[in-house]
């Protein structure tokens, strides 16, 4: 099956601001139907309108190729990470973090994380390929100043 990867609302079935009842509901039904080992895993909010409601959603890359998760047609966990980087630079910024291990483009809150980068070593799967991929709601991973500055501009607080 695919799921396309599509921030700042969700990944396939599952939808930021989906209540915790929803949310549970989903992830059980598509983690026990997923016979390829592709994962899901949601966050709640923590305070204000995002309490108790999913505010990040994490896949986590499956072992067989049965399932496939796409960003605007890239293949993010089927394709090295060093070209998932390269294609998804042409829609978007993304911004290096822990050594190349992972990529965050924060206009989108979209991230990309491996436990270690082995780019010259395709048998070294978990650093060749990203492990996980993770949608957001923006204002997600916002420092407190950043968080400020997004409310009294008239956003909402990623909490």
């Amino acid at each position: 099956m695919d799921f396309e990867l599509d921030p700042p609302r969700g990944v396939g079935p599952l939808r930021l601001g989906m209540t915790a009842e929803e949310a549970t509901s989903t992830v059980d039904t598509l983690n026990r139907d997923r016979p390829s080992g592709l994962r899901f895993d949601v966050g709640f909010g923590a305070a204000g309108p995002t309490l108790h409601r999913v505010n990040a959603i994490e896949v986590w890359r499956p072992s067989v190729p049965d399932d496939v998760v796409r960003f605007r047609d890239v293949d993010v966990f089927g394709l090295p990470a060093k070209e998932v980087v390269a294609r998804i630079r042409r829609h978007a910024a993304l911004e290096e973090f822990e050594s190349g291990s992972g990529y965050a483009a924060k206009d989108l809150y979209l991230a990309f994380w491996r436990p270690f980068v082995a780019d010259d070593d395709p048998g070294e799967e978990e650093g060749y390929f990203f492990q996980t991929v993770a949608v957001a709601r923006p204002g997600y991973g916002d420092t407190p100043a950043e968080a400020a500055a997004r409310i009294a501009a008239g956003g909402e607080p990623g909490y």
